[in-house]
């Protein structure tokens, strides 16, 4: 290298940077490709005034997290550090490309995960979450094991385990529901808290049906703004009908 001159030189010194540079895109993309579908930890380094996105440093990586991927509800500091769930990695020209979320369902759906052992270890499967970021969930959990509770093992001792997580989402509710392969079952359980007294399907309309309810639960059952029946609904995969028992629509 001595005897190069001043372009070869610079020209050297400049594929030298660029050779870095692409393996820590490489380098950095590998890395995150592990980690998608997963929760990381990110350090929050600059909040936009007008925008309110997050600007995240993940390891080596920057990301930003958009307003509508951010719980409404919480307030979060520049220089503190969030929990946020890896949706997508991208690798673009410009380096990789992270997609990350705080109001996705397999945001609840990971952190059911590391907070419940039964969960980790297969005991208890998370079969379906519905949920809208910040307000209300309703996870469906089945246990492989007929002496394990599934919802009993979310809650944890005195709720501690149901506690950790709401927290970490900044209050919002979450409704835990017993999963059945009794369709009819699990439609009942998902519109809970109300209580429905007989659930009948449409024939010639499929992943459709009607869910009778006492008429004093028909607010209940349909929720604030129609979230109940709608997060149940999402739940179970079934558009439902409330109907309430008198067959008249209006409280007695």
């Amino acid at each position: 290298t001595k005897d190069f001159g001043r372009i070869a030189a610079q020209t050297a010194r400049n594929i030298i940077r660029q050779g870095i540079k692409d393996g820590e895109k490489s380098q950095i993309a590998q890395e995150f490709q592990s980690k998608q579908n997963q929760i990381v930890s990110a350090l929050v380094e600059r909040i936009d005034e007008k925008t309110g996105a997050f600007t995240l440093r993940i390891g080596k990586a920057e990301s930003t997290l958009p307003k509508g991927e951010q719980i409404g509800t919480e307030n979060v500091k520049e220089g503190e550090h969030i929990k946020v769930y890896v949706s997508e990695v991208r690798i673009l020209d410009k380096g990789p490309k992270i997609m990350i979320s705080r109001t996705h369902p397999n945001f609840v759906k990971k952190l059911f995960e590391s907070e419940i052992p039964e969960i980790n270890e297969g005991i208890v499967e998370i079969k379906a979450v519905s949920r809208e970021a910040g307000s209300r969930s309703k996870v469906a959990v089945q246990s492989h094991n007929p002496n394990v509770d599934p919802v009993g093992s979310c809650i944890g001792s005195h709720g501690s385990r149901l506690s950790a997580i709401i927290e970490e989402l900044g209050g919002e509710k979450i409704d835990l529901i017993e999963y059945s392969e009794d369709p009819a079952k699990f439609i009942a359980a998902a519109l809970a808290p109300a209580n429905v007294i007989k659930v009948e399907f449409e024939p010639e309309l499929p992943n459709a049906c009607k869910a009778t309810v006492p008429d004093n639960q028909l607010s209940l059952s349909i929720g604030n703004r129609g979230q109940n029946v709608r997060l149940a609904a999402r739940l179970t995969g079934y558009k439902i009908d409330i109907r309430p028992e008198s067959g008249f629509y209006g409280e007695n």
